[in-house]
């Protein structure tokens, strides 16, 4: 995947908007899943087509949230100590490293750990505590669109459109 920055050069980045910009072209497929239009992407391209000529775009976005559990003090608490753990960790081994006695000590590792913990807990303890009971589960966000339009320029959209149509007949014949 090749993504261009605002003082990239070439024919990619004379192609790609710099604003948000609605996608153009004819549209040469639609599927029901993401996976469906990157593998007619990757059909396309198999057959040596100009794949620089297509988009993919999401039609009907929603956000999704799926809940994953129901939270507590005790998963809280836990949790921000865990978090805390590792980043203790991390800072312990640091310290470690700039450490003048002779030899590896554990009282830096030792330090950075129980730290970690404690300020891991009550970070977390607080951020839960302000929520005040109004939101008790714990969640993953993902945005989702209902269909997944595959668009090509013009020029190519017919030679796209024929070649989708022979991999849908390849795989329902």
């Amino acid at each position: 995947m090749i993504v261009t920055g605002p003082f990239s050069s070439g024919p990619q980045a004379q192609r790609s908007p710099r604003l948000p910009t609605p996608p153009s072209g004819w549209p040469i497929g639609s599927y029901s899943t993401y996976e469906e239009a990157q593998r007619a992407v990757d059909y396309l391209a198999d057959k040596e087509f100009e794949v620089q000529d297509v988009t993919i775009v999401g039609v009907d976005l929603m956000l999704v949230e799926r809940v994953l559990g129901r939270l507590s003090w005790a998963k809280v608490l836990g949790t921000g100590a865990a978090s805390g753990a590792w980043f203790g960790a991390f800072i312990g081994v640091l310290l470690s490293l700039f450490d003048t006695t002779q030899g590896f000590s554990f009282l830096p590792l030792l330090v950075g750990l129980v730290a970690g913990v404690v300020f891991g807990a009550a970070s977390a303890a607080m951020g839960y505590a302000f929520t005040r009971g109004r939101r008790d589960f714990s969640s993953a966000s993902q945005l989702v669109a209902g269909r997944y339009d595959v668009l090509c320029q013009p020029r190519t959209a017919e030679k796209g459109r024929d070649l989708l149509a022979r991999q849908a007949m390849g795989s329902h014949g």
